[in-house]
């Protein structure tokens, strides 16, 4: 993995983990379906003129780098990835209503074991050191985010079907990102997610501009860094990675949300989640290790 990719995947998690206070304080404005949906417009308006600049700047000195699919490619991955995106965030926005932000947060991260399960599906093997650091950043998790009796109910059940699909969602980033420009791919994305909100939106709440204009930072934070920013980095940052490594340094977000509301909140860091964020930061390094051959082969 190049430094750059690496770079961009855990600027994608900081984002990620700091942004948690920000969807929770929005689901005191709006409910779940309306932030997702106008964060997602808000992300994908954000990208517009991202992409009118960087063609200009492309064209200007020749430098846009090829790209191996063709337009029907973009529009597919884009529509794609923004259909599994708003299945998945939704879900996720749901499940955290019925449980603690521990549990939420584990079950969430859980898709660092789904991705390489699914992985061999789609015959990319995983080698002996990626699931190392699975098994390592996975008891990580635990310490870090569960820190009360373990009972599974309906928040959960929700959380880990969100965390399934989130997983297939790299899974599909995985294959288009070397195909078509991130960005644009990403623009389409928040588009598509947005639009598939606006039935569940106004079917089951009632979004109205007074409580939008109240939650207006939140919305902001979640639309133009959670979106825009970080889920492009991923995209871009994703390309041609390994997606079991990808999916490892993304469950960093866990590990960066709990650091952030020590730092910027004052709350307590336990010993039980120190172990917790040293173990996460432990797996990622393990799985950056060099190796003597290609561990991962593409079918």
């Amino acid at each position: 993995m190049r430094p750059k990719n690496a770079f961009m995947l855990i600027l994608t998690a900081f984002i990620w983990g700091t942004a948690f206070v920000a969807q929770s304080v929005g689901m005191d404005y709006l409910g779940p379906f309306t932030f997702n949906g106008v964060r997602s417009f808000i992300g994908g308006a954000a990208l517009l003129p991202c992409i009118f600049l960087l063609e200009r700047f492309n064209e200007k000195n020749c430098s846009a780098a090829p790209v191996k699919g063709s337009r029907k490619d973009l529009i597919a991955g884009g529509t794609l990835c923004g259909l599994l995106l708003f299945a998945a965030s939704s879900l996720q926005q749901l499940g955290i209503q019925y449980t603690t932000a521990g549990k939420a947060g584990f079950i969430t991260a859980f898709y660092i074991v789904i991705v390489p399960v699914l992985g061999i599906f789609l015959r990319k093997k995983t080698g002996i050191k990626v699931w190392t650091a699975v098994l390592i950043a996975l008891t990580g998790l635990y310490f870090l985010c569960i820190t009360e009796t373990f009972t599974i109910g309906k928040g959960d059940v929700l959380l880990f079907f969100g965390a399934l699909i989130f997983s297939v969602h790299i899974l599909v980033i995985d294959y288009y990102s070397p195909r078509v420009e991130g960005v644009k791919m990403a623009c389409i994305q928040f588009f598509v997610c947005g639009a598939a909100s606006l039935v569940p939106m106004f079917a089951l709440e009632t979004p109205k501009a007074a409580d939008m204009a109240e939650g207006w930072l939140p919305l902001l934070y979640a639309g133009v860094l959670s979106c825009g920013v970080a889920y492009t980095l991923q995209i871009i940052g994703q390309k041609n990675v390994n997606p079991a490594i990808a999916s490892l340094i993304l469950s960093l977000e866990s590990c960066f949300s709990v650091l952030a509301g020590w730092i910027i909140l004052g709350e307590t860091l336990s010993v039980r989640e120190s172990v917790g964020c040293v173990l996460m930061f432990a797996a990622i390094v393990l799985a950056q290790l060099p190796d003597k051959k290609e561990e991962v082969q593409y079918g």
